[in-house]
């Protein structure tokens, strides 16, 4: 049984989740600063309220630390533009010659994103995005295989895609899940991290206290990953988790 609303405390707008849970849990979100709360099923809105309100210096902070976050502007896909993979910061070459669309890394710093004579925005955009998911797919590959056993379940299928509200999603029935092809941006330890969590989801559907123990089980260092997750750029679109 799960009951959600919003209430208001001291000027702030709250999402308030009612759950089978056994305590309280208050995070804030980027890149707005989402305030959420999860809270047993018996906790009333006053219990809430005043739970927020003990916490309000520090939901300020964390919503300062959002408003304040490195974001890139829309991309042009032209040549001196920063682009990113694997949390490392590259400098876009564009090329215009003959022959088959492709992106290379060189020297460790730069993005050679070779395309045809007359491309548009569009087209270089599409050569680089397939890029990123090819890549991105090389790397998901490996850590599926490596955490099914760790975690004990199978993932029957995942697949790569373009989303903007979420890191990933999980399909518990069809156990089947969806990655963000932004990840291909972030270093190896945010994807590795979204992997597992959404991995975990497969014994356990909710953000309750059985999920943050297993995470803590399989994954001592996952709030580590997560604020890094939250402080690294963000693209044109804000992404969320």
């Amino acid at each position: 049984m799960t009951e959600t609303h919003q209430i208001k405390v001291s000027g702030l707008t709250v999402d308030v989740v009612r759950k089978d849970i056994k305590n309280l849990h208050l995070a804030v979100y980027p890149p707005a600063g989402r305030v959420r709360v999860a809270a047993p099923l018996r906790v009333n809105d006053e219990a809430v309220r005043l739970a927020v309100i003990s916490r309000l210096a520090w939901i300020k902070r964390q919503r300062t630390k959002f408003t304040s976050q490195a974001r890139q502007s829309e991309r042009e896909y032209v040549s001196g533009e920063s682009h990113y993979f694997q949390g490392n910061r590259y400098r876009l070459n564009v090329i215009y010659q003959a022959g088959v669309p492709r992106v290379a890394i060189r020297n460790k710093s730069t993005l050679d994103l070779t395309v045809r004579e007359g491309s548009e925005r569009e087209q270089r955009e599409k050569v680089l995005l397939e890029w990123y998911r090819l890549k991105l797919k090389e790397l998901i590959s490996p850590l599926v295989a490596h955490w099914e056993p760790v975690i004990g379940v199978k993932v029957a299928d995942w697949q790569v895609k373009k989303m903007k509200t979420k890191w990933g999603t999980c399909n518990i029935e069809a156990g089947r899940i969806w990655l963000n092809l932004e990840l291909a941006k972030k270093s190896a330890q945010c994807l590795e991290y979204i992997v597992v969590h959404e991995m975990v989801h497969l014994l356990e559907r909710h953000h309750n206290d059985r999920f943050v123990d297993l995470m803590g089980k399989f994954m001592p260092q996952w709030k580590l990953h997560r604020e890094e997750l939250n402080r690294s750029a963000l693209g044109h679109e804000e992404w969320t988790y």
